[in-house]
């Protein structure tokens, strides 16, 4: 096997969008670390099938500083010119139990808050720290939501960390702007997409979210987007030339 020319770094990679973006970067030349609790064997076959590389490793995003900070020295440790495209794509995402912010367990909201916001901040850090002397291209690619733009009654947590997503995005933009070869970093909601969590959101009690039966005529109606052509739509973005002119963005307004 030939050393990989392409870096990928898939937060949540085993399951959902992340395994479909995963699977789909998966091309020769390419080594992809995947963070999340479990390991997806399906992708270590499939990388084994075509030619690239994959990593695996099992983290918990709630504690994210033990990652960051691995992630920080295995990127130190590369040459600066070792790869000629350099991505990080933070996509891991969780939600409590669809309710009023004051009915919410305390310590849910915790490990939320840090895998929502946290960890996607601390990996940015470190992926920006240990790579700003490379040489080839880098991109960050925050996996946002809507609900970061638009408040919603029962998932308040969500929605903060979302558009807390957006205004990282934005100021890390401004940041890498200023530096030469710097990275260009987007915040993107990526649509509807049928994952675990709208099936959490179309299962919730009616009386604490007012908007589960929104929910539930998406996936009633056929509006939902599968994993796997939600994550070409946003991979297709990630490779536009011009990827960080617009700094928070929604793959349903990209022609």
């Amino acid at each position: 096997m030939t050393d990989a020319s392409r870096l990928c770094i898939v937060t949540g990679h085993s399951r959902g969008l992340g395994a479909a973006m995963a699977a789909q970067l998966l091309q020769p030349g390419t080594l992809l670390i995947g963070l999340a609790r479990r390991e997806n064997a399906a992708l270590a076959a499939l990388a084994a099938q075509r030619g690239a590389q994959i990593e695996q490793w099992s983290v918990d995003l709630a504690d994210a500083l033990p990652a960051a900070r691995r992630l920080r020295e295995t990127l130190a440790g590369f040459a600066p010119e070792r790869f000629e495209r350099a991505l990080l794509i933070n996509n891991a995402g969780a939600i409590t139990e669809p309710a009023p912010l004051r009915d919410t367990d305390l310590a849910a909201l915790a490990t939320t808050l840090r895998v929502d916001l946290e960890a996607a901040t601390l990996l940015c850090a470190a992926f920006l720290d240990a790579t700003r002397a490379w040489r080839g291209q880098r991109r960050v690619l925050n996996i946002s939501s809507g609900l970061g733009r638009r408040a919603m009654a029962g998932s308040a947590l969500y929605c903060a960390a979302k558009a807390g997503m957006d205004h990282l995005s934005r100021s890390l933009a401004l940041e890498e702007a200023a530096v030469p070869n710097g990275a260009r970093v987007v915040s993107l909601a990526p649509g509807v997409i049928d994952t675990d969590m709208q099936v959490q959101l179309r299962g919730a009690d009616a009386a604490a979210f007012p908007e589960r039966e929104r929910f539930a005529a998406l996936h009633r109606e056929g509006q939902l987007t599968s994993a796997e052509a939600a994550a070409a739509r946003v991979l297709a973005c990630l490779e536009r030339a011009d990827f960080g002119t617009q700094p928070v963005a929604d793959v349903r307004e990209l022609a």
